[in-house]
């Protein structure tokens, strides 16, 4: 059994004494006679008249904690800004940094934040007012293109979403699913057509009119060429001066990240939980 009590955010621990063991009716007057040192140094909400006690009876076998994990971060593929890679390369402990230049995602940044970086969602370990730097592990550079950066070359930048942020774009995680390799670029008045080749095993979550993330960018897929196994899609004037994908030339990668409902359909469909319904009806 144990004993607490407390008064607004504070909280106090009876000593034990092993030459002397308490009781529970001393306990409970050694409570009630306590008076709180420096309580005008204490940020308080509100003020109660009196101590609370509390008697808790501890449970010989506890719950196991759950080991979901739940999203810590979210974007919306709405690139904020383009930043200038000013280092790539391994560090003195083994691991291997990236080092951005960067303006507007440096505004009230954090260390341990999530900066998605060409559409991979990478942690700040380091920051001063003029750029940032993250760590890659080595499966993120096999699985994206960031490798292939170097000095000098730019990358679309954002920052997590926070509550009252407008969701501009759709929920991509930047958890980068595979990369795809530019075949075709074509211009139309003042827009760009790119035409993408893609894995099959990630063309199959590619729809006409659906969402996908491009180096980060949250894009409308216009057409899917199935033998060919490709997609493409259309940048407006505006948006080839906010992101980097024009600026890269065919037969260079682009990170991917497939809308995650289409994968959560997939999942359901497979597991048996549509069957299950048929067969209680």
């Amino acid at each position: 059994m144990a004993l607490s009590f407390s008064r607004t955010a504070l909280s106090v621990t009876q000593q034990y004494s092993p030459s002397k063991k308490p009781t529970t009716k001393s306990t409970f007057l050694n409570l009630l006679s306590y008076k709180p040192h420096n309580v005008n140094k204490l940020s308080t909400i509100s003020k109660p008249n009196s101590f609370s006690l509390t008697i808790t009876k501890l449970s010989k076998n506890p719950k196991p904690k759950s080991h979901f994990q739940p999203v810590r971060s979210l974007f919306t593929g709405i690139v904020e800004e383009m930043g200038t890679v000013q280092r790539l390369g391994d560090t003195k402990d083994g691991g291997f940094d990236l080092k951005i230049e960067a303006k507007t995602v440096l505004e009230g940044v954090h260390l341990g934040d999530s900066i998605a970086v060409n559409g991979t969602c990478l942690t700040v370990t380091d920051f001063t007012n003029e750029d940032f730097t993250v760590g890659l592990s080595p499966e993120t550079l096999r699985k994206t293109s960031l490798i292939e950066l170097k000095t000098g070359s730019l990358v679309n930048l954002e920052r997590a979403v926070q509550p009252v942020s407008r969701m501009g774009g759709h929920f991509v995680q930047g958890h980068v699913d595979g990369t795809g390799v530019i075949v075709e670029k074509k211009p139309e008045g003042d827009s760009l057509w790119i035409k993408v080749k893609a894995d099959q095993g990630l063309l199959k979550y590619i729809v006409p009119k659906g969402f996908i993330a491009v180096d980060g960018a949250s894009l409308t897929v216009v057409d899917v060429m199935e033998e060919e196994e490709c997609f493409n899609f259309m940048l407006v004037a505006y948006t080839q001066q906010k992101v980097v994908i024009p600026l890269k030339e065919v037969s260079q990668k682009v990170n991917l990240e497939v809308d995650i409902l289409g994968k959560y359909v997939e999942r359901l469909l497979s597991s048996g939980f549509v069957d299950s319904f048929k067969g209680s009806s």
